[in-house]
């Protein structure tokens, strides 16, 4: 019963018929997100006393860092469901949701460097934090990589679904670094359990620039799926 119910909501020609509206709706959202977004960073948001302008680069590093670690875990969990249900919808939506997630771990990782020089005196360091994060973009490069493999759909998408399983172990890896080593970053200034220590004029314009990122990051989804919903089509054609 359980697994005809996520057949029904995971259905993915029921999802490529309402799609196209989809991404009408999210990139016209996502447009208007940003744009708020940008001028609250930009213009509205105050400087740092200590980093100065610098600090505006967390507008964008730290969005794309929290999106980064949500869809590996959100892979992660499809993976183990695939397992459990052998719903291969499943590992369709999790191939869909990895390309946004390797990108935005690149622009983690890029907008990390540029904000290091100025702060830290140096574009790299191999500081706990950021060897993890580099873990994390070689395991989405690998994830990717492993549909390539094998002709063998059946066997691809169980390397594919392991990879991203134990890949997981890297999240709180990352989440929990510069608690567990001496690194250069600081600790986290936003957590679930406690007050943020962000002033509102800098939290304000943060919460909304993740809000755009991950709107843009449904939008790649939603491209993403279509198009493989597209190939898988034009296959079964091809066998016709």
């Amino acid at each position: 019963m359980l697994y005809n119910i996520m057949f029904k909501y995971f259905n993915p020609y029921k999802i490529f018929k309402i799609n196209s509206t989809l991404q009408k709706f999210v990139f016209f959202s996502f447009i208007i997100v940003l744009s708020i977004g940008l001028v609250e960073s930009l213009f509205l948001s105050p400087e740092d006393y200590l980093q100065k302008d610098s600090v505006r680069i967390m507008y964008v590093h730290v969005p794309a860092a929290w999106i980064s670690l949500g869809i590996f875990s959100t892979i992660a969990l499809l993976s183990t469901s695939v397992f459990l249900y052998k719903n291969k919808n499943l590992i369709l939506v999790s191939k869909s949701l990895a390309p946004s997630g390797m990108l935005f771990t690149l622009i983690a990782l890029v907008t990390g460097s540029i904000w290091g020089k100025p702060t830290w005196g140096t574009w790299w360091a191999w500081d706990a934090r950021i060897t993890s994060m580099l873990i994390l973009l070689i395991l989405y490069i690998i994830y990717l990589l492993s549909f390539r493999i094998s002709d063998d759909k059946d066997k691809s998408n169980k390397i594919s679904a392991i990879i991203a399983i134990f890949g997981a172990i890297n999240i709180p890896i990352i989440k929990f670094s510069v608690d567990w080593w001496s690194t250069l970053h600081q600790p986290a200034s936003i957590t679930l359990t406690e007050k943020s220590t962000i002033h509102s004029s800098m939290l304000v314009p943060l919460i909304i620039m993740t809000a755009a990122f991950a709107l843009f990051s449904i939008l790649i989804f939603l491209m993403k799926y279509n198009t493989e919903l597209i190939k898988i089509k034009n296959k079964g054609l091809k066998r016709l």
